[in-house]
């Protein structure tokens, strides 16, 4: 009898009060997101720079300008080739919509009377 009255005691301690798990969770919760936010806001401020600039050495070194590029002419594409190409594509393109008739036919649907789906003897028949 003792034991069970010290096990029963002992659950009682073990309880926890709704309210401070609600606020364990909410504190959390809280802790989580916030924690969150603030390594977001580190790796936007001071990595991605640093990546940004590291990316930039490896790849491309110096910029140039758009003026200082001077452009290739290839002297075998024709206006006659780009006209090709575009019709091709043009035709392409048209043929994989397909051609529906646009005529709409709306036929009425009769449906059978039935007792059954009626509201009529549920809402007006009183029976007394």
């Amino acid at each position: 009898m003792t034991h069970l009255l010290t096990v029963l005691q002992a659950k009682e301690s073990i309880l926890v009060d709704p309210i401070e798990e609600g606020y364990i969770v909410l504190v959390t919760g809280l802790l989580i997101v916030f924690t969150g936010l603030i390594i977001l806001t580190l790796f936007f401020k001071y990595a991605l720079p640093l990546m940004l600039y590291i990316y930039k050495i490896i790849s491309k070194g110096p910029d140039r300008k758009v003026s200082d590029i001077s452009p290739v002419a290839d002297e075998d594409f024709t206006g006659e080739i780009a006209a090709a190409i575009s019709a091709a594509v043009h035709l392409h393109l048209k043929e994989q919509h397909d051609h529906e008739n646009a005529i709409l036919t709306i036929k009425q649907a009769r449906k059978m009377y039935s007792p059954w789906s009626s509201k009529i003897y549920g809402v007006y028949n009183n029976k007394r």
